[in-house]
């Protein structure tokens, strides 16, 4: 833990100094889900995904990121591969509102103000927390709990982005979030009293849900000392 520690605080105190350069846009694409209904396939958005993201950019390399994402976490036995899932049959709908902070590493130097137009891989990762309603199944029935509950996670996104047009930046990116519940899908309800009953599925799996999509960035702010002429 004490090693974590120092990885962090080193990390976070990487070029200080410097000053910033911003990035505010939107993230757009799609969502799915992995858990206990529904399709086990992890790349197959089938719910819009929409949100805003913002990006502070620390060197060439390296971003602390922010995202608020709304979707839909939809799971359908029948669309599954799964013959006894097919054969079970449940499904269900949940909307969700995730936040998520981190820090975005890339692979080659992104200079924003170099004059050149520049593009590079990056990774994404940190946490992430999903507010969601809670549901068990009835009878094979969806059926609402009247609560909601925060999943928190880690997301590990990998993507590619470019320089566009003057101070626009397009990226595409893949991610997927590990939670750390196994409620998202209703396999576990959320009342004490329900779980002996209606709990099912595989208990030691926990839930995961996909963002698939294209984000668009404005940078603004003061160019960082790495670039020429400060």
């Amino acid at each position: 833990m004490r090693h974590l520690t120092v990885l962090i605080l080193s990390i976070l105190s990487i070029h200080f100094s410097y000053s910033q350069i911003n990035e505010i846009g939107v993230f757009a694409g799609g969502s799915n889900f992995i858990g206990d209904v529904g399709s086990t396939y992890y790349i197959s958005p089938n719910q819009l995904a929409i949100g805003g993201i913002y990006k502070w950019n620390r060197s060439k390399r390296h971003s602390y990121r922010a995202s608020v994402i709304f979707s839909k976490l939809e799971g359908i036995d029948t669309k599954s591969d799964d013959p006894r899932r097919i054969q079970r049959g449940y499904e269900f709908s949940s909307k969700i509102i995730e936040i998520s902070l981190g820090i975005e590493f890339t692979f080659l130097d992104f200079d924003l103000h170099s004059g050149d137009k520049v593009a590079t891989p990056y990774l994404y990762t940190g946490i992430s927390t999903a507010k969601h309603d809670n549901h068990y199944f009835l009878n094979g029935v969806q059926t609402q709990e009247n609560t909601s509950s925060w999943a928190f996670g880690i997301p590990m996104v990998v993507g590619f982005k470019a320089s566009f047009i003057d101070n626009i930046i397009l990226g595409i990116e893949v991610g997927a979030r590990y939670t750390f519940s196994d409620g998202l899908d209703g396999s576990v309800p959320d009342a004490p009293s329900r779980q002996q009953q209606y709990k099912f599925g595989n208990i030691n799996n926990n839930d995961w849900y996909m963002f698939s999509g294209l984000t668009l960035t404005y940078t603004f702010g003061e160019n960082p000392c790495y670039c020429p002429g400060n």
